[in-house]
Order: structure tokens, then sequence, then C-alpha cells
């Protein structure tokens, strides 16, 4: 065995030269430590040319492997290893040819990369990535936006419909419709046996908080979000909040008008405070029984659990409606925290792994005030 001092030498030594360095008859140097294994599995990733497979672009695992390397490291060598993997990937050169953007057809996985490298991109390429998202957000905006003020607007007016309304509150068109089977033919009137009106509940829902996990894992739940909050923000039926969390909270919302500005404005990887996200949007509820949270984390929580769910129970208690998303892509269910999960069922909160597709009707039945572990969605299914 070494004395402290010297190991820790020989481990550094060990970690640079990587796994090639570590003699089998020698076991006194093997990194038993979990976070050392975590940190040497990051490096073997990119500098080992070796490693079978290795972190290629099309590599499913590059955006983990982005936000592991600020889990295990401080900023200043996150900014080298990352410059590194951007020469390695050859992404700086493919975003430096205007043809191959021109040519490109940008996904999801492609811009959380961008966004995960966007504080170490050469201004030479910032522009050309920035095209790269624009491009992306233009096709999902496309897909998205239609439904999704259909969905709103739809759960809106059945949310508010009054079945006893006043003569002014009276909305004639619907109520003709509503009744065109009452025609009278001999009087040559419609017999209104049910009055459609315009009145609003107290407390329909006005207010949408999007909490949104940046961390590593979430990134291409995080593009999709960021769009859809920013087409959100463009209907006036409802005043949307949107914050971005990891360790610290990044409010985003006077970005929601520019979506491509919005998303390169978050900073995804690191770890995850959920508590403190949840205590910062609580601050910022104004009117509970208006109100819908969506919080979407993979649960894996990195501060305190307890302080987390107090948050949770006390928001709830408030009136605010609580939806978990544990994923918002197109990928299917997750890795996420089961246990976590299954606590805030207990609390009366359901979490969904959901497509973009999926949510416009999630939105509109948590508008509605539907019980929503029972929503008929084709394919979405609650978690917890």
């Amino acid at each position: 065995m070494y004395p402290k001092q010297e190991e820790e030498h020989v481990i550094r030594w060990r970690m640079i030269l990587g796994k090639l360095a570590e003699p089998e008859s020698d076991s006194s140097i093997s990194l038993d430590d979990e976070e050392l294994q975590g940190m040497d599995e990051v490096l073997e990733a990119l500098y080992d040319s070796d490693r079978e497979g290795g972190l290629g672009p099309s590599s499913p695992n590059i955006n983990r492997w982005l936000g592991d390397i600020r889990k295990y490291f401080p900023s200043s060598v996150v900014e080298v290893v990352q410059k590194d993997a951007l020469e390695r990937l050859d992404l700086q050169q493919l975003l430096a040819e205007p043809e191959f953007v021109e040519m490109l057809e940008p996904n999801v996985d492609l811009v959380a990369t961008i966004l995960l490298l966007n504080k170490v991109l050469p201004a030479k390429t910032r522009e050309t990535a920035r095209l790269i998202v624009q491009k992306l957000v233009r096709q999902i905006e496309k897909q998205l936006r239609e439904p999704m003020r259909e969905a709103v607007s739809g759960a809106l007016n059945r949310a508010r419909k009054n079945r006893r309304p006043r003569l002014n509150e009276v909305d004639w068109n619907r109520t003709i419709l509503k009744n065109l089977k009452n025609y009278q033919a001999e009087l040559k009137a419609i017999i209104p046996e049910q009055l459609v009106g315009y009145g609003k509940k107290k407390g329909q829902v006005r207010h949408l908080h999007l909490l949104i996990d940046q961390s590593g894992s979430m990134a291409g739940s995080v593009v999709y979000a960021g769009i859809l909050g920013s087409i959100l923000a463009s209907l006036p039926s409802i005043k949307t909040r949107l914050v971005a969390f990891d360790t610290d909270i990044l409010d985003l919302t006077e970005q929601l008008e520019d979506p491509v500005d919005l998303l390169f404005g978050t900073q995804l990887g690191g770890g995850t405070d959920i508590g403190q996200a949840l205590q910062y949007a609580r601050r910022h509820i104004s009117h509970p029984s208006e109100t819908i949270l969506f919080l979407l984390s993979d649960l894996f929580e990195g501060g305190s659990t307890a302080r987390m769910l107090q948050n949770v129970a006390e928001i709830k208690a408030s009136g605010v409606k609580i939806i978990v998303l544990l994923a918002l892509n197109d990928k299917g269910a997750p890795s996420y925290d089961q246990t976590l999960a299954g606590r805030l069922a207990q609390l009366g909160i359901p979490a969904f792994a959901c497509t973009p597709n999926q949510f416009p009707a999630l939105l509109a039945g948590a508008i509605e005030g539907r019980d929503l572990r029972k929503l008929n969605v084709k394919g979405l299914k609650i978690k917890n």
C-alpha cells in the first residue's frame, strides 16, 4: 500500500495516463471509489482512441457524457475537455461549412449537443450553430403550434361554459347549435332547452409554470420544452413562465418570444436541485387556483428530498395543480427515480413520460380539471 499522499499522486497519474497504466498485478491503485470511476469513464470515452465504440457524434450517450463532465470536474477543467470534444467530434469543422448547414436535416439530439457545447463554440461557428437550432425550431413549431392553440382554446372554452347563464351571458351561436334538434316547424322557431353561456368559472386556469430540469440527461426534453413554452407564451389566454434549473435558477420567461434565444440561454449539464426550483416557483405564483405547474425532471434529486417533497406538498395545498413530466421526447420512458415518483403519487401528483404530440391533450385535460390518471390519450401512460 502507498502512503496517502503518494497514493493520491499515483491515482492522479493513473487518471492522466488511462487504464493501460494500471498494472494487473498491482490492485493498490485501482479506482474503487465510485466518483473516481465515473471521472475515469468520461475521460476514457474521449481520450482513449483504442476504446471500442467511443464517443462519436452519433453516440446516444454524448449528451449524458457532456453532462457528466460538469458533474465530475470544475468549470475550468470542463471548458478544456469540452473544447477537446468539439475538435474530436469534428463538430466545429462541420459547423464552419455553410453548405453542410443548408443540406442538414437537424434533429433534437444534434441541437441538444450544440446547446451543451454552447459556451465553448468558437465565434466563427456560433452563428452557423444558431441557424441549425433555428431550422429545428421552425420545424417543431410548424408541427405543434396549431394543435397547441386548438387544445388550449378548446379546453378554456369547455372549462368556462356556464350552464345557467343570465341573458347577457348567453352564447347564442353555441346555444342555437346545441338546440337545433329542438326546431319546431309549426312555430318556425328553436326551443332552447339548454342555454350555453360565457360565464367564467372561479379558478379557471390562466397561469402556466414550466419548471425544467436542465441536467445533461434531460437535454432532448429541454429542447422540446423550450419550443412548447414559446408557443404557449404566444397565446393571449394563458400567462406562461419558464424556469430552467440545475443547482442554480435560470428564469427564461423574458426570452419566451424568441425560442432560439431561449434555448441558447439554457445551461445544460450539471447537478439537480428540484427543491430550490420549487421554492423559486412558489414565490412567483400569485393565483394558485388558476395555475398549473409542470415539473419536467427525471427526479434524481441532488438536494434535500425532504425539502423537495415539503415544497411540493405546500404548493399543491395552496391550490396549484402539479404535473410531473419525466420526459418530453419521442424516445419513451427515461431512467428516473421511481421511489420519488411513488412518493409524489401518494401526494396525488401524477408523473408521465410524454411525447411532444401528446402534450397538447395532456395540457387540455389539466385545464379542464379532468382526472389525468384516466385521460384517454393514445400512448400516454402514467409512471407512478
